[in-house]
């Protein structure tokens, strides 16, 4: 089979830690290039991967090699990155959020269809062998109807991971990312919310904070640091969300389900990865694999997802529309905390 040939936009973690070196794993993938702001870390992630660094994302986009590109710079650059991609004929994996205003995931959306692209978004929980093992479980009834659910996604911030290891990361400048932690690990929960209760949010009621997190002139950062949303369903199941940065302790990645037979707890411990607790007393537990954490990384599925459907000639797990829906619900989060009542998600 013929390699995709890739290129990759940005060369932070995240693309240190997953795309790199998931694209270098996959058979049917090459990467021919990448650019990043940093041209020293360009220059040097060239040579470890024995590719092009380009000086711009206009000359990478330019290359009639490249077939395929990753966008994973910040986040206020992923909607014209996008779009000037999928004009330039090149399939389309981009970092989440999917961009800053529902405007611009509206046009990358159009820009696929228009240029018969792949559009996907890195929307990567769904694809871990836990999350689809409980949705396959939650489907065949396992739990009953679903009343209510819960889910945290909590680390130390992204001060600790990302490529910049201090309080001047972009993910603390509003101009480059515009979310704080809704945006970075919301975006993650909603999408598992949806991909596992099967329904779309219809309202919800949102609280933002910043707790914490400083620059380094002392002032509180100007993104939020924690996030609390309360959920109603296109359905009507209410739920709970809380995200945060601030969580100096171990990560906390869970999903709690309640149904009318029993519960769901989705790495509510790390011992287990999915555990029944039935109305009857009985407890049933499914050991799938780990939850990846900062410290902990494992293989995410999402490029393996990519280059498979582009091989495949099919459409990806994970849409443009997903990562549209997923915004919008960020979106009506930020309203619903400004104004201080429900609202309902527009998508």
């Amino acid at each position: 089979m013929k390699k995709v040939k890739v290129g990759i936009i940005g060369c932070g973690m995240i693309t240190q830690t997953r795309h790199a070196p998931e694209y270098a794993q996959n058979p049917n993938a090459e990467i021919v290039g990448l650019y990043d702001a940093n041209a020293e870390r360009a220059g040097e992630f060239a040579a470890l991967y024995d590719c092009k660094a380009y000086p711009s994302v206009e000359a990478l986009l330019a290359d009639p090699e490249i077939e395929a590109v990753s966008v994973c710079s910040p986040n206020y650059t992923h909607a014209e990155y996008s779009i000037k991609a999928l004009q330039a004929g090149k399939h389309v994996l981009c970092e989440k959020p999917m961009a800053l205003n529902l405007e611009d995931s509206r046009r990358m959306m159009e820009t696929a269809q228009a240029t018969g692209k792949l559009l996907m978004i890195g929307h990567n929980q769904r694809l871990l062998p836990t999350h689809r093992r409980a949705h396959e479980i939650l489907r065949s009834g396992a739990i009953g109807r679903i009343l209510t659910f819960q889910s945290n996604f909590k680390h130390p911030g992204p001060e600790n991971w990302s490529v910049n290891r201090s309080n001047t990361t972009w993910f603390f400048d509003s101009r480059k990312a515009q979310f704080g932690a809704l945006g970075d690990l919301g975006a993650h929960k909603l999408d598992i919310i949806r991909y596992l209760t099967g329904r779309e949010v219809a309202q919800v009621n949102a609280t933002t904070m910043t707790l914490d997190k400083r620059k380094p002139s002392g002032e509180f950062i100007d993104v939020e640091d924690n996030a609390m949303v309360f959920f109603r369903m296109d359905d009507g199941v209410p739920g709970i969300m809380h995200v945060s940065w601030t969580n100096y302790g171990e990560e906390d990645n869970s999903t709690v389900i309640y149904g009318d037979k029993g519960v769901m707890k989705i790495f509510g411990d790390y011992s287990d990865d999915i555990v029944l607790e039935m109305r009857d007393g009985s407890i049933v537990k499914y050991m799938v694999g780990k939850i990846q954490t900062n410290t902990h990384q494992t293989k995410s599925g999402i490029i393996d997802e990519f280059i498979g459907a582009i091989t495949e000639n099919r459409a990806p797990l994970i849409t443009g529309q997903d990562g549209h829906n997923t915004l919008a619900t960020i979106v009506a989060c930020f309203r619903s905390a400004k104004e201080g009542r429900w609202v309902d998600v527009e998508y």
